[in-house]
């Protein structure tokens, strides 16, 4: 049957030992990992593995030899516990080994976990564990953790639940993050508020979050809407040598310059306009977009948002001749010192 993803947070966490097994599959394989590392972990627990309770197998050795599934769920360990099975790369070739076990399964059998690939609604593996009345098909998609999710994998880590300004924060982190990524800083969090009675902040947040080419990005975009023209130069020679592409720059800018109109023009004031963003903006970033968006005008935003976009379109024209991140550089100089006017 089928497993909703509302539903699957429950059975992760607590998978239940009476259903013989659960097939997880998507596009995505670090996402597929993530869950099933979960599901295997909380089934036989952190002994498992060590007490040779978990037993891998590989689709192609599925594929291959059809009883070796079978007797696998059928053996029994020398230690105590939770037996599972998990079948790796599974493809529709290994439908019917997979739907034999299942049918022959018995209450204290090893439980099968199976991983695949993206598979089609006519696939031939998931009609063989969504037919079957106990057991599970789950479909992992690209869709960011929930905050149900993200508040069991705070707990999970140790710390307690955040209030609501640092939970935004987790759930903004969480949009740009994969999945593996995310519990890692979660995990980092957790170190670094060890023995820190202290509630968790958006600054904790911050100072946790990893580095990348968007935050480097970001100085930029802050320096050019602060009117800091003295600094622009030397963070374009770093985003150059990281391997920036201008064209990427530009949809950064051009992003950052349209929510500071739509924070400037909201009718209920900059206050207002920054609450309405959606994923919310939190902490020390808040802040910036607020003195951002006080020195600058909508009219003034409106011409930086036409030059930005004329730069665009001379980047892709076939016409170009000047180098793209000089061309970048000199809009942005512009725009620095647009900012600057009265």
């Amino acid at each position: 049957m089928k497993l909703s993803p509302r539903d699957s947070l429950g059975y992760i966490a607590r998978p239940d030992p009476s259903r013989p097994g659960i097939l997880l599959f998507g596009a995505d394989a670090m996402r597929v990992a993530d869950r099933r590392i979960q599901i295997i972990a909380n089934l036989i627990g952190p002994e498992g593995e060590g007490e040779m309770r978990l037993n891998r197998i590989q689709g192609a050795d599925v594929r291959k030899d059809g009883a070796l599934l079978f007797d696998a769920v059928k053996e029994q360990g020398f230690f105590p516990g939770q037996r599972c099975v998990f079948v790796e790369d599974a493809t529709d070739t290994c439908a019917k080994p997979i739907d034999a076990a299942l049918n022959g399964w018995r209450p204290g059998d090893a439980v099968l976990v199976v991983t695949a690939g993206q598979l089609t609604a006519k696939s031939a593996l998931r009609k063989v564990f969504e037919s079957h009345p106990q057991a599970y098909a789950l479909g992992i998609y690209n869709d960011p953790p929930g905050r149900d999710e993200i508040e069991g994998i705070v707990r999970e880590s140790g710390l307690a639940i955040p209030d609501r300004d640092a939970m935004d924060g987790l759930v903004a982190l969480a949009q740009t993050l994969e999945p593996g990524d995310f519990r890692q800083t979660v995990q980092k969090l957790s170190l670094y508020k060890y023995n820190d009675t202290s509630p968790l902040t958006a600054a904790d947040i911050t100072a946790c979050a990893p580095a990348s080419t968007e935050a480097a990005i970001d100085d930029v975009l802050d320096i050019v809407a602060e009117g800091q023209q003295q600094k622009l130069g030397p963070v374009m020679r770093r985003l150059e040598a990281q391997g920036t592409k201008p064209t990427e720059l530009m949809i950064f800018a051009l992003r950052h310059f349209k929510t500071l109109h739509a924070v400037s023009s909201a009718p209920g004031g900059v206050s207002a306009g920054i609450g309405a963003l959606r994923p919310p903006v939190f902490g020390p970033r808040r802040s910036k977009l607020e003195r951002q968006a006080g020195r600058w005008r909508v009219q003034k935003l409106e011409m930086a948002i036409g030059l930005l976009v004329d730069t665009d379109l001379q980047l892709r024209s076939a016409g170009q001749t000047a180098p793209d991140m000089a061309v970048v550089e000199r809009t942005l100089l512009r725009l620095t010192m647009l900012g600057n006017t009265r």
